[in-house]
């Protein structure tokens, strides 16, 4: 299932951003270095990185209304 972050409150969603978005740099060095076990969670972490952003735009739309 997706992970939902409508619950989640801009600053709580912009520090699920940078966490996932190091973790996502450090999947794609090991993808460099040959030592990725599951290369398919670069694209589920791309995708959830995207919902975020997605979210957060959402949310300061909202505050500007």
């Amino acid at each position: 299932m997706k992970d939902s972050f409508k619950d989640l409150t801009l600053p709580e969603l912009i520090a699920k951003r940078e966490e996932l978005t190091k973790r996502y740099f450090k999947l794609r060095f090991d993808k460099v270095i040959g030592h990725l076990e599951n290369p398919l969670e670069l694209r589920t972490l791309r995708r959830k990185i995207a919902r975020l952003n997605t979210r957060i735009h959402q949310t300061t739309l909202q505050k500007q209304e």
